[in-house]
């Protein structure tokens, strides 16, 4: 069973999904309107959403007859939970790569002393 931080990566893989998502952290907005934005049908975004909510990073409230979307922190904070795990292993990994590229491209000095 997948965790919350991989629920929300994989909800965020679908570029609709991923549009969905980018259109919100400026202002709430209903189906209707982020069916326009992304280009998709309502009953299209309405399927998006419900994915989004499920994977936490959406959440709704009703607004007199239709409901607005919004960003709901909790999924993002899943997802850098989850890849947080990786982070030091990550650092480890860069350090050593800079590390051997740095030998690898070091003049040896012995080398520059005899040939000036």
């Amino acid at each position: 069973m997948p965790t919350k931080g991989v629920r929300a990566l994989e909800a965020l893989a679908d570029p609709t999904r991923r549009a969905i998502f980018e259109a919100l952290p400026t202002a709430p907005l209903a189906v209707g309107d982020l069916a326009k934005l992304v280009g998709v049908t309502s009953s299209a975004v309405s399927q998006h959403l419900r994915v989004l909510r499920e994977a936490r990073l959406v959440m709704m409230r009703p607004d007199g007859n239709r409901h607005l979307y919004f960003l709901d922190p909790r999924g993002l904070g899943d997802a850098r939970d989850y890849l947080e795990q990786f982070w030091p292993s990550a650092l480890a990994a860069y350090a050593a790569a800079l590390s051997s590229a740095r030998t690898e491209t070091t003049p040896d000095t012995n080398a520059q002393r005899s040939s000036g």
